[in-house]
């Protein structure tokens, strides 16, 4: 059974960086996209960003483009999401998941169905 861990996030300042992680057992992604969502206080769960199982595609949420990076190492079984330029407007519970894909460079962060696997979250607070 896959099982996703997130860790890193914290409390930043706005114009700040920080570098979440996803941390798979159970079952190697190597078939697997990734994919982070956040939940913002007052609104629905929305993704951020994906990276397709070889890491030959990527997509991002217009509010986040140019701000965060997501990338994966297959050998350690774990995704990241590099944030920088942080805004308050970041602020959030941010989710990694998993979606069985192959080795197809796709990957989307348009819909939560295809994502069967879920961490439980980690807080990021972008604050002065």
């Amino acid at each position: 059974q896959l099982q996703l861990v997130e860790s890193g996030g914290g409390l930043v300042q706005p114009g700040g960086s920080l570098i979440l992680s996803c941390a798979a057992s159970g079952v190697n992604l190597d078939y697997y996209s990734i994919g982070w969502f956040r939940q913002i206080p007052g609104k629905a769960r929305e993704g951020v960003a994906c990276i397709s199982s070889r890491g030959d595609s990527t997509n991002y949420a217009d509010s986040v483009k140019g701000r965060f990076t997501i990338s994966r190492d297959n050998a350690k079984n774990t995704g990241y999401l590099q944030m920088s330029d942080l805004k308050a407007e970041d602020t959030g519970v941010y989710y990694c998941a998993a979606a069985m894909s192959g080795l197809l460079p796709i990957c989307t962060i348009r819909a939560e169905t295809p994502f069967g696997s879920w961490g439980q979250g980690t807080q990021v607070t972008v604050s002065s």
